[in-house]
């Protein structure tokens, strides 16, 4: 690797040391797929506005909103677009499987310090689609665990004249670890999104890992849970 790819992976790192600190709520609510709800409006976004390798995507924007409860993690993310990528005949009462070839939200998450190479991937489209899979590096599970059930509820909302979409995730913790869940837990992860059709299809992440694979968990930023 020359220098500039050296240090821009070093900046990348530096950056991905600084938590995100993730915002309780005392309370569940239903996703409504709205930043200007109550339940979000006080929650200040994280931008994702860069690909994988670092690229400036200024005009795929992606604004990330995270609360917590003791029993959920919540996930809006507000989605700009100029032309949407969906499949034609979505299904919103069962997964459906390859989500992410078409224009899609994901979510990657996990606790495990020791073991970065298992964590949980949580995905939505524009039009309410669906799909959560458990994910293992090394050890990877049959069909690439899609077949797994987080029992997450998500909800999604297309505002065609200001050209925004937004998909919001509610997650059972229980899905992402057993361990306790409480105001100074650690968790790892990235945001990503996929944006238009070949051959100008965008991928907007939160945190760049200097690769084109998404599944780089060493790269992943962290989350930290706070009151």
């Amino acid at each position: 690797m020359n220098k500039l790819g050296s240090l821009i992976l070093l900046a990348f790192s530096a950056f991905a040391a600084e938590p995100l600190l993730v915002k309780f709520a005392a309370k569940d609510v239903a996703p409504t797929a709205d930043p200007a709800s109550a339940f979000w409006k006080d929650v200040a976004p994280v931008l994702a506005t860069r690909s994988n390798l670092g690229v400036g995507l200024p005009g795929n924007r992606t604004e990330i909103r995270v609360r917590w409860t003791e029993k959920n993690l919540y996930v809006l993310m507000t989605c700009p677009y100029q032309e949407l990528f969906l499949l034609p005949n979505p299904s919103t009462v069962k997964e459906t499987n390859k989500l992410w070839e078409h224009d899609v939200a994901e979510i990657f998450v996990g606790a495990d310090f020791e073991k970065i190479h298992q964590y949980r991937e949580y995905q939505v489209s524009p039009q309410g689609e669906w799909v959560d899979l458990d994910i293992d590096r090394k050890n990877p599970l049959p069909e690439g665990g899609w077949k797994w059930d987080s029992k997450m509820v998500t909800k999604a909302r297309i505002d065609a004249k200001a050209k925004v979409w937004y998909g919001e995730f509610q997650i059972p913790m229980a899905s992402i670890t057993a361990k306790k869940i409480e105001a100074g837990m650690l968790m790892r992860g990235n945001f990503y999104r996929f944006q238009g059709g070949p051959p100008e299809r965008k991928m907007v992440a939160w945190m760049p890992t200097g690769v084109i694979n998404n599944h780089t968990p060493e790269k992943f930023g962290t989350l930290k849970l706070v009151k």
